[in-house]
């Protein structure tokens, strides 16, 4: 499949999606029904990851604030959730790499993957507020993942910040050099690349599963995919096999 703002690839089952519409990579309602369209292939590809990076100098700036004006806005909302959603279906585990700027829109969509890796230069943040409109994913996500005071701070400031501080409040996994940012996004996502794909799919179904539910509903309802499905599996079977044999397991992904 071809794409005019994207560059796709699988890489010995690193799947990728690169922003590509220079210089700031900023998100239209086509690039966004791109994305969409690139997810969706993401998910039927075999692999372990799907890698969300981008070329140029920003990750991305933020939707086009001309898609904001009142003879778009409804179709821009509509295909900005259409977008989220097609992330929060993706089954394989998330990461986006952030190597410059991400910012309102562009930044929702990393926080709305599952790891974040930053290069030194990135600046991140939602800016919505100074131009008199709200981030509605970040309005959903960041209470989720930091503090209520803390997600209240970036979204009623529209203050940007550096990838040092995201890391501080638990918003990015690891800042990285940007001289030698891609080989050390890839050397952060080997120790994943090596797990079965199917496994690490089920563990992220298995977390997500007991969120907002008590400790013992949720409980139940990881130990139900444990049993009915995890172990279900082939590569399940050969992981514990392995580790009796004391030999590395072959995974087949199933």
């Amino acid at each position: 499949m071809s794409y005019e703002f994207l560059k796709t690839k699988n890489e010995d089952g690193l799947i990728s999606i690169t922003l590509n519409r220079p210089p700031l990579n900023v998100l239209t309602i086509p690039m966004m029904e791109e994305m969409i369209k690139a997810l969706k292939w993401a998910r039927q590809e075999q692999g372990t990851l799907v890698l969300i990076d981008a070329e140029g100098k920003a990750f991305s700036a933020g939707v086009d604030v001309a898609d904001h004006t009142p003879d778009k806005i409804d179709q821009m909302i509509d295909v900005f959730d259409r977008l989220f959603e097609a992330m929060y279906l993706m089954e394989k585990p998330l990461v986006a790499a952030v190597n410059g700027a991400a910012l309102g829109g562009g930044y929702e969509v990393v926080i709305a993957c599952d790891m974040v890796v930053a290069s030194e230069k990135a600046k991140l943040g939602q800016p919505e507020i100074n131009v008199g409109v709200l981030p509605p994913v970040a309005c959903y996500i960041l209470p989720r993942l930091v503090s209520w005071p803390r997600a209240m701070e970036i979204v009623l400031s529209g203050e940007v910040f550096d990838a040092k501080r995201a890391e501080q409040m638990g918003l990015v996994n690891k800042v990285l050099p940007a001289e030698d940012f891609a080989a050390g996004t890839k050397e952060f996502l080997k120790k994943f690349t090596v797990q079965s794909s199917v496994v690490l799919e089920l563990t992220k179904k298995a977390a997500r599963a007991g969120l907002g539910k008590g400790f013992m509903e949720g409980l139940k309802d990881i130990d139900a995919i444990y049993l009915n499905e995890l172990m279900k599996t082939e590569d399940a079977i050969e992981g514990l096999q392995a580790f009796m044999d004391k030999r590395r397991p072959v995974w087949k992904g199933k």
